[in-house]
């Protein structure tokens, strides 16, 4: 009886291949997944300028000193003995204070700019069409087309500071000033005997120009932002058939011990995950997972935890690597328990627990 049911299974599995896209040259026993080449992409870093170099104007004032020089305040004379000279005061002018520059900087301008980089190169999906509303077959394959529609690039614009006006400096005169003293001259000399008056000096205080103002010059480095855009290195959407294990193809248990009213993957969760079903999609197939949960909590709050779980090991296996296309996942809250435990029964916590599982199958990809 087994050796019949097998023939016409194989002959059913002969006719459908026939009638379909199916694997050519199956094997008895062996179970096959449509499986989609994967578009390989690689990240490449690229550097721009978002604020060029520009030079800095640091100025120095000017550098004085103060001098005492000695100076005739009275000259040499005669005094008579019978008339007298005459005297008159004289005001002479000295340089105080000598001429000078003084240096104002001013600051360099700037500018806003953006430059925009293509993160992402366009590429291109495969999708297939409805069935036709005129179509005659009850194949649900037939009266359909592949479409190759594409998946603009994306870019990102980046801001940039552009120099418009570098620094300089402008030069303004700082007036020095000058100073007067007073001295005494003879008018009228005696006209008769006369004694000579020793000259007389005094001290005056000047400030000299020993160094004049000056700048020096700093430059600041220019300043620059990596970006990692993504490169199609081989394009996907090939269609091929892989052979999995007969057992994948139903729903199977990924021993996931999901703590209570949690969805998030313990460390143990992803070694699991890591071991037992990252192989199976290394291979290219797609997978659908399925969460549920015990019957503990609302129906909704249990729905909406069970799709949070299925969430979480899909979010964990595209930060692995995985490619989006090949998942599907789903949350059922608490509608399939796998035992009696449901609202208002006794069971204890090792029953309970049974009922909050993970599951995946392999399945074709579309």
């Amino acid at each position: 009886m087994k050796k019949i049911l097998l023939s016409a299974t194989l002959l059913m599995f002969g006719a459908t291949a026939f009638a379909q896209d199916l694997p050519a040259n199956p094997e008895p026993g062996k179970c096959y997944v449509r499986c989609k080449t994967p578009e390989v992409w690689k990240n490449e870093d690229v550097t721009i300028e978002i604020a060029p170099a520009y030079k800095k104007i640091v100025t120095h004032p000017a550098e004085y000193n103060t001098v005492t020089e000695r100076v005739l305040v009275k000259e040499a004379g005669q005094r008579l003995v019978v008339v007298p000279a005459v005297w008159e005061n004289k005001t002479l002018t000295y340089t105080a204070k000598e001429d000078a520059n003084k240096l104002s900087v001013i600051k360099a301008t700037f500018g806003r700019d953006s430059e925009t980089i293509e993160t992402k190169a366009a590429s291109a999906n495969w999708e297939m069409s409805e069935k036709a509303p005129d179509c005659e077959s009850s194949d649900p394959n037939d009266c359909r087309y592949w479409c190759y529609k594409p998946v603009p690039a994306k870019f990102v614009t980046i801001p940039l500071t552009t120099l418009n006006k570098d620094a300089n400096t402008v030069s303004s005169e700082v007036p020095g000033y000058d100073k007067t003293y007073t001295k005494r001259v003879m008018v009228t000399p005696p006209t008769t005997k006369s004694i000579e008056i020793p000259a007389e000096y005094g001290t005056i205080k000047k400030t000299v120009l020993t160094k004049d103002a000056w700048q020096e010059e700093v430059t600041v480095a220019a300043k620059y932002k990596s970006v990692t855009k993504e490169i199609l290195v081989n394009k996907g959407g090939l269609t091929t058939w892989k052979e999995v294990e007969c057992e994948l193809v139903n729903n199977t248990i990924l021993p996931i011990n999901w703590n209570l009213g949690s969805a998030t993957l313990t460390s143990g969760a992803k070694r699991i995950i890591d071991s037992r079903l990252l192989p199976v999609l290394k291979d290219g197939v797609a997978v659908a997972l399925e969460s549920h949960t015990d019957s503990r909590g609302t129906k909704e709050s249990n729905q909406d935890l069970s799709e949070r779980r299925a969430q979480a090991v899909t979010n964990y296996l595209i930060s692995k690597g995985v490619n989006p296309s090949q998942l599907t996942g789903n949350g059922f809250g608490e509608s399939k328990l796998t035992n009696r435990c449901s609202n208002g029964v006794s069971c204890t916590e090792a029953q309970h627990r049974a009922n909050r599982r993970t599951t995946f199958r392999v399945i074709n990809q579309k």
